[in-house]
């Protein structure tokens, strides 16, 4: 069995729920994280010595970091499907979550820090605006990316879709659709929500982004 550590309302916790109800993974989760604790008891340092979400025990095999935890479930539950058959397919898929931590993620953080969890006179705005915009600029890329694409990874739904579109709007698309997943990104309208920081940040002042 499958156990994932982690509060629901972590956006990267989510992303490994997402992956185990796109490949039918059964799993127990335990509250850890911000108001539940537990990431910071000697069991759980032992585990994850971060003391961030989510970590997960498959069969006593312990992994952390989330996009690790998505390569690793598709790699066993989603050949052919969540992880594209080809290595050509998969490195497109790839590079998606790649993109996500080394460009999206570095400008969406000083939004969400500031907006969400710091105090509002403790704010630094100037570095929310340029973060901001950095941040258009990067769904811009994303968009293009979409306007020949059906997916960020292909014509099918993969696991580099998956960090994209849970900030993007994922959320807010399946609380109007009452869908877990937009199965066509554009249909969804998840390509225009791409432009807006504002429905990002929305999203995010609800799920909470950081690990703790």
């Amino acid at each position: 069995m499958l156990k994932i550590w982690g509060r629901k309302n972590s956006i990267n916790v989510q992303k490994v729920l997402w992956c185990c109800a796109e490949l039918n993974i059964e799993y127990e989760r335990i509250d850890a994280g911000m108001q539940f604790g537990v990431n910071n008891t000697p069991e759980y340092l032992a585990m994850n010595p971060n003391g961030l979400v989510p970590t997960i025990n498959h069969d006593g095999f312990v992994l952390w970091e989330s996009h690790a935890i998505l390569r690793y479930l598709c790699g066993i539950s989603g050949l052919g499907t969540l992880w594209p058959g080809t290595p050509r397919a998969f490195a497109n898929a790839d590079r998606w979550l790649e993109w996500y931590n080394t460009t999206l993620w570095i400008n969406l953080r000083p939004v969400f820090w500031n907006l969400v969890r710091v105090a509002p006179e403790k704010r630094d705005m100037p570095l929310v605006d340029e973060s901001v915009k950095k941040l258009n600029a990067n769904w811009q890329i994303a968009d293009a990316h979409l306007s020949g694409s059906r997916y960020f990874g292909g014509e099918n739904f993969t696991m580099g879709d998956i960090p994209l579109v849970q900030p993007a709007g994922g959320a807010r698309t399946a609380r109007e659709s009452g869908s877990l997943v937009p199965r066509d990104l554009r249909a969804a309208g998840i390509p225009e929500a791409l432009h807006g920081a504002a429905d990002i940040i929305a999203c995010l002042a609800t799920g909470e982004q950081a690990d703790r």
